[in-house]
């Protein structure tokens, strides 16, 4: 199957256009609604990045379970999976930028999935993503990744409605957002069952209000393009 080699190869796709374009007005009024300053949650969040609590949402929700999305994520976790979070962020006028890092694996390389749905549309000027490709899976004997080495990252640039799958192995970063336009993004996790108990363990640091219960098999959501042409790389 060439999608999924190429999706474990690069470590993450891009699925354009894979929100309902009538979904994001109500999303993006849901984002604005949550919007809650970085001291009033459980742990302060970084200042130059507005946050918003929206996970009880329903369409927030619905977004977590469009059958692409979940065949996607499972196609790189490989076995049962819950959603554990899911929160709206955006880089404010010259804010955003991070350096690349990786958000790591619990247990096993591909343990945990993460999702970046654009509300807004993103590129360059407004903060959009970096990612370094295939930088997940380090071969052996190859040196330690230099996050402070940009010559191999990409900056991710398109529409409202596109949606980052990536393995959280995967390096990466948010970037400066020069023009203060608005760059609102829904930030989902996924992770492999085993991990359960230990993110419930820090459900409530993390903001979490949402029932985290329901279980996903990658058996119940075939990875295919959803549409032609819907999954790409780059």
């Amino acid at each position: 199957m060439p999608h999924h080699r190429q999706l474990h190869q690069d470590g993450y796709a891009l699925l354009r256009q894979a929100i309902p374009q009538q979904w994001l007005d109500e999303l993006r009024q849901v984002f604005e609604a949550g919007v809650k300053p970085s001291d009033h949650w459980p742990v302060p969040r970084a200042r130059d990045w507005r946050h918003s609590q929206l996970d009880g949402a329903a369409r927030v929700q619905a977004v977590c379970r469009l059958p692409h999305v979940l065949a996607t994520v499972g196609a790189l976790i490989g076995e049962r999976f819950f959603l554990y979070q899911v929160e709206g962020r955006a880089p404010l006028a010259g804010g955003g930028h991070q350096r690349l890092h990786r958000d790591l694996a619990a247990r096993r390389p591909g343990d945990t999935v993460g999702v970046m749905v654009y509300l807004d549309d993103y590129g360059p000027d407004n903060g959009a993503t970096r990612i370094v490709p295939g930088s997940h899976r380090p071969t052996a004997g190859e040196p330690p990744f230099d996050f402070s080495d940009e010559s191999r990252s990409v900056q991710l640039a398109g529409q409202a409605g596109d949606a980052l799958v990536f393995d959280v192995d995967l390096v990466h970063a948010g970037s400066l957002n020069v023009s203060g336009a608005p760059r609102r993004a829904l930030l989902i996790g996924y992770a492999a069952d085993p991990l359960y108990a230990a993110f419930q363990e820090t459900a409530q640091l993390r903001g979490v209000d949402m029932d985290t219960h329901e279980r996903f098999e990658p058996s119940d959501y075939p990875f295919t393009a959803p549409w032609p042409g819907a999954w790409r790389s780059s």
